[in-house]
């Protein structure tokens, strides 16, 4: 048996959530919350194994809410339902211990799956909400990148972006070819890139704004 517990401040919601839960039969709602004060207090009482959560909760907030009850509750894993995707809305759920996040415009199509997922201790996220994840994570890698790169090899790239060759470089910057190089090979190495051609898209895609 799988135990629920509701927390949305919309009675309407919590009762539609109720009828889908009960329609099937290894699952059982044991408690409702319509706020995050209640929430806490009626997770303590009843140790559901999932609770879904409102991001938008009354009284205490929806993300500490889902803090306190990971906190005390480590079997317990929370499914939140939003009504959007935001980057940042989604990061503050996850670091607070959420394992689901689910749009309520998603709700029909998907809460019966995402609730069997955490069932087993597995997060759950929706397509959209993976590749807003995905998207966040890749730009931030990007940018911890960039800022890794050194003056010099900040430099070069710049110069590379502009069609000089690597001797032209070394003649404007007053190194060696070889110094000139290993800049290069170093800054490919950094970004994770493979030719020239990928340093130039790179650069302008990203607009790197390099310091001469």
């Amino acid at each position: 048996m799988i135990r629920i517990l509701i927390a949305d401040h919309h009675e309407v919601v919590r009762s539609g959530l109720r009828g889908i839960v009960e329609c099937h039969p290894r699952w059982a709602v044991v408690g409702e919350a319509a706020d995050g004060a209640e929430a806490i207090t009626k997770a303590m009482q009843t140790k559901p194994d999932i609770v879904i959560i409102d991001a938008t909760l009354p009284l205490v907030d929806a993300v500490e809410v889902t803090r306190e009850i990971r906190r005390r509750l480590r079997k317990t894993e929370v499914l939140v339902l939003a009504i959007q995707e935001s980057e940042s809305l989604v990061h503050e759920f996850l670091k607070a211990g959420a394992r689901g996040y689910l749009l309520k415009s998603d709700g029909m199509r998907y809460l019966l799956e995402a609730i069997e997922t955490l069932a087993t201790h597995r997060p759950f996220f929706t397509a959209n909400v993976s590749r807003t994840l995905l998207e966040c994570f890749l730009s931030k890698s990007s940018a911890k990148a960039e800022t890794n790169l050194t003056t010099r090899e900040r430099q070069v790239v710049e110069l590379i972006t502009e069609g000089h060759t690597n001797r032209q470089i070394a003649g404007l910057l007053n190194l060696s070819l070889k110094t000139v190089e290993a800049h290069r090979f170093a800054t490919m190495r950094k970004l994770n890139l493979s030719s020239s051609a990928d340093l130039v898209r790179y650069a302008v895609r990203n607009k790197i704004v390099l310091t001469p």
